[in-house]
């Protein structure tokens, strides 16, 4: 019997991240994400030409809120991006970072653009994987720094964000001046992403570097509904909605390690295991849903996390 099929319209735009020599940057290597032609892992249905990615986080300063299992496997190295860059990609094998300028913000250090294009500079300087940044998500500090970070990274083609509503104007300027892709951030609404993706190409920015970040839920936090909406995206991109037609980006790490049942110590609460497995595992198994929903882009931070996700992206990209 024939097997039946759904055939689409239209498909999700490539991009790509990162710029090596040729290309007038300084990267070793580039990171190709999106040009799907069906849904998520569906072989017998179309083309997936990229696999999902994992960009694996590093904070300019040390995480205030992290559990120490989390901290565990960066040790010393906490506190200095530069080190904890290198020790990323020598250690863990991350072949793609996201450098998260979460000192910039007012209620923690309150660094200032300079000292945050510095260290963008240093992180370029002793590392060549492709380079996702992002300030502090607080919207009036990131419209100061991130062009002075952008500048500081002219020519390599890195992911920069994150835009929403209040300050878009401003980081598309930016990456449109200085040649790199941008994340764009709504809440989690399919026509308000649509709108902010129409309002930044209207500033003569290319919609084929715009990759969307529709929120992130951790799983038992809103998981699901930020599931559907992205289920929704890549309906309507593949349907033809050229300003639905994005990769996305997932924060999984960050809102995975907020989960009480990821942090909460054995003293605290003896009957729900080890934290060491516990932990990593509520990574897993958001990234993994995220994987279903659509995800191009997998931000995540427990070294045991990335390598379970890792195998399970190989398993699916498998054409049985």
């Amino acid at each position: 019997m024939e097997k039946a099929t759904e055939k689409w319209a239209s498909k999700v735009n490539e991009l790509i991240i990162g710029a090596t020599q040729k290309e007038g940057g300084t990267r070793n290597s580039l990171i190709k994400v999106g040009g799907a032609t069906t849904l998520p892992f569906l072989h017998f249905e179309g083309v997936i030409p990229n696999p999902p990615v994992i960009a694996m986080e590093v904070w300019d300063m040390e995480p205030p809120d992290w559990p120490a299992v989390l901290k565990e496997p960066f040790g010393e190295v906490l506190g200095d991006p530069v080190e904890w860059a290198k020790k990323c990609i020598n250690e863990y094998g991350a072949n793609f970072l996201c450098l998260r300028l979460a000192s910039t913000h007012p209620d923690t250090k309150n660094n200032s653009p300079e000292e945050a294009a510095a260290t963008v500079k240093k992180v370029l300087e002793v590392v060549s994987v492709p380079l996702m940044i992002i300030g502090c998500n607080q919207a009036e500090k990131d419209t100061e720094v991130i062009p002075a970070v952008s500048e500081a990274a002219r020519g390599d083609n890195c992911l920069v964000g994150i835009a929403v509503e209040a300050n878009y104007k401003t980081i598309t300027a930016a990456c449109q001046s200085d040649g790199h892709s941008i994340i764009a951030e709504s809440p989690i609404d399919i026509n308000l992403a649509k709108q902010l993706n129409i309002l930044i190409s209207d500033m003569g920015f290319s919609p084929e570097k715009i990759i969307m970040h529709p929120a992130t839920g951790a799983l038992g936090y809103g998981l699901e509904y930020t599931y559907s909406i992205m289920e929704r995206s890549r309906l309507a991109a593949l349907q033809g909605d050229k300003m639905m037609s994005m990769p996305m980006v997932n924060f999984v790490g960050q809102e995975a390690w907020r989960a009480k049942e990821a942090k909460a110590s054995e003293q605290e609460i003896p009957e729900w295991g080890p934290i060491a497995s516990r932990g990593p595992l509520w990574e897993v198994t958001t990234a993994v849903s995220y994987l279903q929903a659509g995800a191009d882009i997998l931000v995540m931070c427990h070294p045991k996390a990335i390598d379970s996700v890792k195998k399970v992206i190989e398993e699916l990209m498998k054409k049985e």
